[in-house]
């Protein structure tokens, strides 16, 4: 296959995600967000791999890009950075505790969980199944007060049933959902910051 070729057939399928995806469920996620800053609650962000670094990212604009002047900022943590404290948990608790236990220590209720992976915690590797911590991270902070947000792939996994909502990317494809997960977050922030300012100063 030529380079051309290959281009044309990543960007069709940018097209097909475009045309597909659910307008409806990236609202509720916005509306869930604002709602998070509105009550002074926290929004944690977890996921895996590649997935990690988005959800790093993530918590970067939350806290930063909705900064409005006059108005009290959006509270974020990303549970993927504090490596120490992962390295620990992991060697101690498991994998599949990672994010659970961080959350023991800091969620409240109200607060929000934003879980990402690319197929919702369904399917298996050589490891076993694949992101469990998430979806155990999210039955946490469904038992304890939380709201729950999936940024999910391929058909959406276990997480489109068990998130409060879920953004699913509709394409069978590793790094056109990673790709998607990305413009997802900075779609919702910039649209969360607008929330923000259009709102009447105390």
């Amino acid at each position: 296959m030529s380079n051309l070729a290959y281009i044309d057939g990543y960007l069709n399928g940018v097209s097909r995600v475009v045309d597909t995806i659910s307008r409806s469920d990236i609202d509720r996620a916005i509306d869930t967000l604002y709602e998070a800053w509105e009550s002074g609650g926290t929004i944690f962000t977890i996921g895996n791999g590649g997935s990690a670094s988005t959800a790093s990212h993530f918590v970067s604009d939350l806290n930063k890009m909705t900064i409005v002047e006059g108005h009290k900022r959006v509270r974020a943590l990303s549970l993927v950075d504090n490596i120490p404290w992962v390295s620990a948990l992991v060697n101690d608790e498991g994998w599949e505790k990672v994010y659970e236990e961080q959350l023991r220590n800091l969620f409240e209720p109200g607060d929000v969980v934003i879980a990402i992976s690319v197929h919702g915690g369904s399917g298996a590797d050589n490891a076993g199944l694949w992101s469990q911590n998430l979806l155990r991270a999210l039955q946490y902070a469904k038992d304890n007060g939380g709201t729950t947000i999936g940024l999910s792939g391929f058909d959406g996994g276990a997480m489109k049933s068990m998130a409060d909502v879920c953004v699913v990317v509709p394409i069978d494809s590793t790094p056109l959902v990673e790709s998607f997960h990305v413009t997802l977050h900075h779609l919702i922030v910039s649209c969360l910051a607008e929330r923000i300012r259009a709102t009447a100063l105390p």
